[in-house]
């Protein structure tokens, strides 16, 4: 999975994300206190001891600050996640297992989902790879896996049908959060049986 991985940050970009995860954990601490829409920019300025045009230089919007969090708890996460699911005799089950798990924590922190969400619709344009949040990555590279055992069709770039995923989680994902259909753990059961019916080679 090396191309999962970076290289080593040199040191100026050391302190620029010590300073970004200080500033996002901040305000971390104060949503889970006084919950999202009571906690100010300046709020978050104040608890984090630093000028306000320190934090809007980094983060223009409280739901910036959500975006460096997630992004950050994702990327943390995915040795231990691919280490578990390893194991698994397919591709087709690790992706459910992945899903499981994203489910799981989806559910966890339900309350702040649909602001980032909405956030991240805003700056779909934008192209910066560390606004992303990586699941590009971790589907294209579970999808260029099942290509090279055999188990998926090849006509298609894995990149192409990565962000054809990304897109079908995202509509998931909002149906949830706007309280329509199942739990989020079986909408995603059946979105990704839908997906995998067609990546399957043809017979």
């Amino acid at each position: 999975m090396s191309h999962l991985e970076s290289s080593a940050p040199g040191r100026r970009e050391r302190k620029r994300q010590q300073t970004l995860d200080h500033l996002a954990n901040t305000a971390w601490t104060l949503f889970e206190a006084l919950g999202f829409d009571a906690v100010t920019m300046e709020r978050i300025a104040e608890d984090a001891d630093v000028a306000k045009g320190t934090l809007y230089k980094h983060f223009p919007v409280k739901e910036a600050l959500l975006r460096h969090r997630f992004h950050r708890e994702l990327a943390d996460a995915l040795p231990a996640v691919f280490q578990e699911i390893a194991g698994l005799p397919t591709v087709e089950t690790q992706l459910h297992a992945f899903l499981a798990r994203n489910a799981e924590w989806s559910e966890q922190h339900r309350a702040y989902l649909l602001p980032y969400v909405r956030f991240r619709l805003s700056e779909a344009h934008v192209k910066a790879v560390e606004q992303r949040s990586g699941l590009d990555q971790v589907f294209s590279h579970l999808i260029r896996q099942g290509q090279a055992n055999g188990e998926f069709r090849m006509d298609y770039a894995p990149e192409l049908l990565a962000n054809y995923l990304q897109f079908l989680y995202l509509a998931v994902l909002l149906r949830w959060l706007l309280d329509e259909g199942d739990s989020l753990a079986v909408e995603f059961e059946r979105m990704l049986n839908v997906f995998l019916q067609g990546l399957k080679k043809p017979e």
